[in-house]
């Protein structure tokens, strides 16, 4: 009798495959912890944290306490343009598709004119990628921000960076003086987003043999509460979250972690304590700082036995990837929402694309008549002996033809642009794919929407990439 097997999981809840990753291979899988091993609930979060960054600006005498936290007003993988005030969303060449002054979308003139010969290099400081959503506050605070300062409500502000300055110190200290963190280890409940399947994803690859190790840049006190709130529910009796893992290093100071050789710590009690470290790493230690290939020798691997599981495009994904080389998975929360999206837009997006192959053949028909009569007017080879008027009717035909297909795509190619917010889809910028799309593919191994849809792919899965597709692909 055969044995009945699982069912696959949801699309909302596969991984997705850039390179090929045979998990089996893999024999040390490290974890990043905010929004990742932990998800917090977005809109909760970031609005606190961005109450707390407008409180301290205004403090710091700027006229801002009326603002108030817009969750539609930005997404992650937008760019911050300082040296204009505007969000921006690029395609995966850089170039510009959308923009915002300010809160208020950018008309396509506008949009052609300042991006036109313009593409971005997030090398150029001028550039700031959202790439978590701990930047949702950052960029939703400075968006609002910038209508101030241009309608001259904030004194002494000297241009757009110099406000992006501010906004961001704002943020940065409301964070480092710990007062959300506190006031989250307080009522977990409003801010943690349980997921019970995560706990058994770690537990099953702990069985398989996997050495688990949690690289977090949050610090003890915070780690340990957030932990036991949202795993130790969820664990066999008598297991604590430590149990799950070989290895737990705090205040890691990624993407320091992963490209310089910094001194680490023993924390020795759940007071967050510490000694110096005399020798390596042990199998059940807390651990403060230290760096990639201090693990590596402690755990007597390297490169590509790891693989690194974070939800920041750069400091857990690019870094570790480009240095060390460790295979890596980004977990993109918001691809839930896009794949429901999408699915539910399916009607509307094949309508849309034989409305658009239709407009294609039309389009090069037309091209063709046009060519026509150029080679008639100069008595170029290739001329038709067919009558000029004939050409010309055939041409407002199609002429006419395209005007009416062009307004019945218009609606339809303006759902598609708004099937995820204001910005549409994370992974799109038009029809290419997005800047932040080409950051995923480029550094991510593999992405997912949650850490524990490792359940369903099992410790021991080969994953697979499709076929890449070319324009020229049949």
């Amino acid at each position: 009798m055969a044995i009945e097997l699982p069912a696959p999981p949801p699309p909302t809840r596969d991984i997705y495959t850039n390179r090929t990753l045979n998990l089996r291979a893999i024999r040390a899988i490290g974890y990043d912890m905010d929004y990742t091993l932990v998800h917090y609930h977005v809109d909760v979060w970031e609005r606190r944290a961005f109450e707390y960054a407008r409180d301290r600006m205004v403090e710091s005498g700027l006229p801002v306490g009326h603002l108030e936290f817009d969750d539609q007003l930005v997404e992650r993988g937008l760019i911050i343009d300082t040296h204009a005030g505007n969000v921006v969303k690029a395609d995966r060449f850089g170039y510009v598709k959308a923009a915002a002054h300010g809160t208020a979308p950018l008309p396509f003139v506008e949009l052609r004119e300042l991006y036109g010969r313009l593409f971005v290099d997030l090398r150029d400081e001028r550039w700031v990628f959202m790439s978590t959503l701990f930047d949702l506050s950052l960029a939703g605070l400075y968006s609002q921000c910038v209508d101030l300062l241009d309608a001259g409500r904030l004194p002494g502000v000297m241009g757009y960076r110099d406000l992006f300055a501010r906004v961001r110190r704002g943020l940065d200290s409301a964070h480092i003086e710990g007062a959300l963190k506190a006031e989250i280890m307080q009522d977990p409940a409003s801010y943690v987003d349980l997921d019970p399947d995560g706990p058994r994803a770690l537990l099953d690859q702990k069985d398989a043999g996997k050495k688990l190790l949690l690289i977090t840049n949050s610090e003890w006190v915070f780690t340990d509460a957030m932990m036991r709130f949202a795993y130790e529910r969820f664990l066999p009796a008598g297991m604590r979250w430590r149990d799950l893992f070989h290895m737990v290093i705090i205040q890691a100071r990624k993407p320091s972690f992963f490209t310089d050789s910094n001194p680490i710590f023993e924390v020795i009690n759940d007071q967050g304590h510490l000694r110096p470290l005399v020798g390596l790493p042990q199998a059940g230690g807390v651990y403060l700082g230290g760096h990639a290939g201090l693990v590596e020798q402690a755990l007597g691997l390297s490169g590509l036995d790891f693989l690194y599981v974070g939800d920041h495009i750069f400091s857990d994904v690019n870094v570790s990837k480009s240095t060390v080389r460790w295979r890596t998975a980004l977990v993109l929360r918001e691809l839930e929402r896009e794949i429901e999206a999408a699915h539910d837009f399916h009607a509307d997006e094949v309508e849309l694309g034989a409305r658009m192959a239709e407009k294609s053949t039309l389009e090069q028909q037309l091209a063709q008549l046009r060519l026509l009569r150029q080679r008639r007017k100069h008595r170029r080879p290739g001329a038709v002996d067919a009558p000029q008027g004939q050409i010309d009717a055939e041409h407002e035909r199609i002429k006419q033809a395209l005007a009416q297909l062009d307004t019945e795509i218009a609606p339809l190619a303006e759902r598609a642009s708004r099937v995820q917010g204001r910005w549409g889809p994370v992974m799109r910028a038009g029809i290419d794919k997005s800047h932040m799309a080409r950051q995923i593919e480029r550094y991510a191994d593999v992405y997912t929407s949650r850490v524990s849809n490792f359940l369903f792919a099992t410790p021991h899965v080969y994953l697979r990439p499709p076929k890449s597709s070319l324009p020229h692909d049949p």
